[in-house]
C-alpha cells in the first residue's frame, strides 16, 4: 500500500479555515497528536486522501485548501532532500533531485523532467482513482514545487502554465493568481511548465560541493527502502507517456531505465508481472482517464493509447469494462 509522509498532514491541519477536532483528525490518519511531527512518519495514501477531503470539508473555501497547503511548504519542511533541493546550481539540478529521491517521501509519486522547445515540463506521476482527495493532493503537489522554486530562485519564478488532468473546480481565478500563469485543466498531464532561462537561473545558495553532500545521504537513505511496486510504476509511466507514439518496445522502455531489455523482463517476472500485462494495463488506465475527465473525441483517444484502429480500441475496451467506450463515457 502506497504511502506519504505525514509533513503534509501537518500542513493541511495548519491551513484550514475553520472549525474541527484537531485530535480526531490527526487519530484518523494514525497520528499521535501528542508527539511532534517528523517527514520519516508516514501514512497510507488512502487515508492521506480520505484526510484532505475531510479538511477540505470544514474549509471555509474548499477551492483554495490545496493552494494554502502548497503555499506553507518550505524548503526546510523536508529534512536533507529540502537541502539538496536548496544547495543544487540551479532549478535543473533542483528539478532532478526530485526525479532522483522524491522516493524518500511518497512510495505514490514519482517525478519526471520533460524538455521541450519551451522549457521543462515537471511532471507528477500519481496513478490512482480521481477521487476529490486525490485531486486535492495534486493541487497541493504542484503548489509546493512552485512554492520552493520560488523560494531558491534568484530571479521571480513564474511557470509559463500549469497542467491539470482533473476538471476544474467552479471558480480557478485563486489557481491563475497563484501561480501567476494559465492553468489548464481537463488536461493529460498533471505538470509545471518552467522557461529555458529559468531553469537555467542560478539558485541563491546553489553550491556543488555541498549538493553532492546530500546527495549521498539520501542515495544513503533510498537504498534503506523497499518497493517492490517501485519497478512496476516506472514501467507504467514510462508506457503512458509513450503511447500516442505507439506501444513502445521493452528495450526502449529498459534503456530508459537504464538496463537491458533481458534484465527487466526478468525482474518484472520476479515481481509476477509480464511487460505486456503493464502494457495493457496502462492502456486501460489512461483510456478510462481520458473518457472519463476530457473531451476528446473516441478517434482521438484510439490514438492516444496506442491504437490504430477505432475497432481495435473498442474490442480492447469491452474487454476491460464489459462496456463499450462510448456507453462507458455516457454513464
Amino acid at each position: 500500500m502506497g504511502q506519504i509522509t505525514s509533513l503534509f498532514v501537518n500542513k493541511i491541519i495548519n491551513q484550514i479555515d475553520g472549525t474541527f477536532d484537531k485530535t480526531a483528525l490527526l487519530q484518523s490518519v494514525g497520528i499521535n497528536p501528542g508527539l511532534p511531527m517528523s517527514p520519516s512518519q508516514m501514512v497510507t495514501a488512502d487515508d492521506y486522501y480520505s484526510f484532505f477531503e475531510r479538511a477540505a470539508a470544514v474549509d471555509s473555501n474548499a477551492t483554495t485548501l490545496p493552494l494554502r497547503v502548497g503555499a506553507a511548504m518550505s524548503c526546510d519542511d523536508y529534512g536533507a532532500f529540502g537541502l539538496a533541493w536548496k544547495s543544487a546550481t540551479d532549478l535543473r539540478g533542483s528539478y532532478g533531485r526530485a526525479e532522483r529521491f522524491a522516493r524518500i517521501l511518497t512510495s505514490v509519486s514519482t517525478y519526471t523532467v520533460e524538455w521541450v522547445d519551451a522549457g521543462a515540463l515537471m511532471h507528477l506521476n500519481r496513478t490512482g482513482t480521481r477521487s476529490l482527495g486525490l485531486r486535492f493532493s495534486n493541487e497541493a503537489t504542484i503548489a509546493s514545487i512552485a512554492s520552493i522554486s520560488r523560494q531558491v530562485a534568484t530571479k521571480k519564478f513564474v511557470p509559463l502554465a500549469v497542467f491539470f488532468k482533473h476538471r476544474a473546480p467552479k471558480v480557478i481565478a485563486a489557481h491563475e493568481e497563484y501561480f501567476g500563469c494559465p492553468v489548464h485543466f481537463e488536461s493529460d498531464k498533471d505538470a509545471l511548465l518552467v522557461s529555458n532561462e529559468t531553469m537555467r537561473t542560478p539558485n541563491k545558495l546553489g553550491d556543488n560541493s555541498i549538493s553532492s553532500f546530500f546527495d549521498s545521504h539520501l542515495i544513503a537513505e533510498l537504498s534503506k527502502l523497499t518497493d517492490e511496486d517501485l519497478l512496476d510504476r516506472k514501467v507504467r509511466i514510462h508506457i503512458t507517456q509513450a503511447l500516442s507514439d505507439g506501444v513502445p518496445a521493452i528495450s526502449d522502455v529498459a534503456k530508459h531505465l537504464g538496463m537491458s531489455g533481458r534484465t527487466l523482463q526478468r525482474r518484472l517476472s520476479e515481481l509476477g508481472y509480464t511487460y505486456q500485462a503493464l502494457v495493457d494495463d496502462s492502456r486501460r488506465q489512461l483510456a478510462d482517464h481520458l473518457l472519463r475527465e476530457s473531451n476528446y473525441s473516441l478517434a482521438e483517444v484510439t490514438f492516444m493509447t496506442g491504437f490504430s484502429e477505432q475497432s481495435a480500441f473498442t474490442r480492447a475496451f469491452k474487454r476491460w469494462k464489459g462496456q463499450t467506450p462510448r456507453s462507458f463515457r455516457i454513464q
